[in-house]
């Protein structure tokens, strides 16, 4: 066995992973990245990107399918699902190969092959029936995640996993989506854009079940109008397949025929295997438990990503291996607010947030206020045909100066407000404070300015 050192030693090249090693470059370290896979992870080849490029293409879709509204002769006539798919992988090729470039450019080694962590501070890499050991200063675990399925529901065939969904041949004509947060939401709302029959069933009280509840209700009132179903309270019991179908059993006794069963009930830690438990890191229900500097149990040894329990987000992930990085480089960055990392869910309509809801707020800080701005008093959104709004959530009682603690929004493209949004509640602002920026007009921005208007007294384009 041959044995390498470095500064770091990076196990998992996703988000977390080659941010780390990228910072870590630029500090001046010595950096090893282990992957078993392409670099890039699943979010580059298996979910952020292509979910993504698929949910644009189904945004084109809609905007075929609805140009006759706005006085365009236009029409869909379905889709061709090569040429999606194409278009698809095609933007995943030039991100990869723009990755490849700059980690080869900090003269980071990038190791292909499966890496086991060994305690206290070396990965074995198994390539081509050898293993090689790379020993760091300093290690990083940052193995991702991976598609999680139910007991006894074997994954094949007509009963896919969100990994699956993405290398279709053909569009379907029905599904049922089996999970009603972020991936089921956004699955379903391609393939209904596509044309397909679409039941979304979740077995907790409400779509989106991590958001506010204000946007669990507007989204299902979006869905209704889209004719998207959905069951929600409802427990799934079993599916059977044969050639022709899958048909879905649920708790109530009732039955759902179609074609495919996509599974999306989340994502579990990738750790199985990779050596954590042997070697002493203290972990819980798979996932490697921290500090909030991101340390694990054992010296010189951190944990990043979707393996530390938290948001499972590529950014949350991204952010996490710069700060680590920065950590071990002694620049002692500010640990990271999980409430203020953004949440964007990309389906028709978008729903994006930050900070907490408002049941959370009121836990956390009692007696809150909260306004309500409709979209339909902006002018993009009618320009856009959109609808939806944007919730505050301000700590405190109305009429008093407070911090704003929470914004959820729910309408077309949403999720580009959430820059502005994150800066309000990262940067401890008050309503006054927003209040006096000037928006762009007319940009679907200017409804935050117009929200934080009327929730510092002076409401303009709403009804006192």
């Amino acid at each position: 066995m041959s044995e390498r050192n470095a500064d770091l030693v990076v196990l998992g090249g996703g988000s977390g992973g080659y941010a780390a090693a990228l910072r870590a470059a630029e500090l001046g370290m010595s950096v090893v990245l282990v992957e078993k896979d392409k670099l890039g992870g699943t979010c580059l080849h298996r979910g952020c990107i292509p979910t993504k490029a698929l949910l644009h293409a189904a945004e084109v879709a809609d905007a075929a399918a609805e140009g006759s509204k706005i006085g365009v002769r236009s029409t869909f006539d379905g889709v061709d699902m090569a040429g999606v798919n194409s278009y698809k992988d095609g933007v995943v090729g030039r991100l990869y190969k723009g990755l490849q470039g700059l980690v080869k450019s900090r003269r980071i080694e990038l190791v292909q092959g499966t890496g086991t962590f060994v305690a206290p501070n070396a990965v074995d890499v198994a390539v081509d029936g050898a293993v090689d050991r790379y020993v760091g200063r300093n290690v990083v675990l940052a193995t991702g995640s991976y598609a999680r399925s139910l007991p006894d529901l074997e994954i094949g065939g007509r009963i896919i996993t969100s990994d699956q969904a993405l290398t279709l041949e053909e569009a379907p004509k029905r599904v049922v989506v089996l999970g009603g947060g972020v991936i089921g939401v956004e699955f379903a709302s391609v393939w209904r854009s596509f044309g397909a029959e679409v039941t979304v069933v979740e077995a907790l009280p409400r779509l989106v079940p991590n958001e506010d509840e204000f946007s669990s209700k507007l989204l299902e009132r979006a869905f209704r109008k889209r004719k998207i179903a959905f069951k929600t309270g409802v427990r799934f019991t079993g599916a059977k397949q044969d050639d022709n179908g899958v048909t879905v059993s649920l708790e109530s006794g009732e039955e759902i025929e179609a074609d495919l069963l996509l599974v999306a009930v989340g994502r579990g830690p990738n750790t199985t295997g990779h050596g954590y438990e042997e070697a002493g890191v203290r972990m819980e229900r798979g996932f490697v438990l921290t500090d909030d500097r991101l340390r694990t149990n054992l010296d010189g040894v951190y944990a990043v990503g979707d393996i530390v329990p938290g948001l499972q987000l590529a950014h949350r992930g991204f952010a996490q291996g710069i700060f680590v990085a920065e950590d071990i480089a002694g620049l002692a960055p500010a640990p990271i607010d999980e409430a203020g990392i953004p949440r964007v869910t990309y389906c028709e309509p978008e729903v994006a947030s930050v900070g907490l809801t408002e049941e959370q707020a009121r836990e956390r800080h009692g007696e809150v206020q909260t306004l309500t701005y409709d979209l339909g008093g902006n002018g993009k959104s009618q320009i856009l045909q959109t609808s939806g709004a944007i919730k505050l959530v301000k700590a405190g009682p109305a009429g008093t100066p407070g911090l704003v603690v929470g914004l959820h929004m729910v309408g077309a493209r949403v999720g580009e407000l959430i820059g502005e949004a994150q800066l309000i509640y990262n940067w401890d602002a008050q309503a006054e404070d927003v209040a006096a920026l000037i928006h762009a007009h007319p940009t679907q921005n200017e409804a935050l300015g117009e929200a934080h208007l009327a929730l510092a007294g002076k409401p303009l384009h709403t009804h006192g």
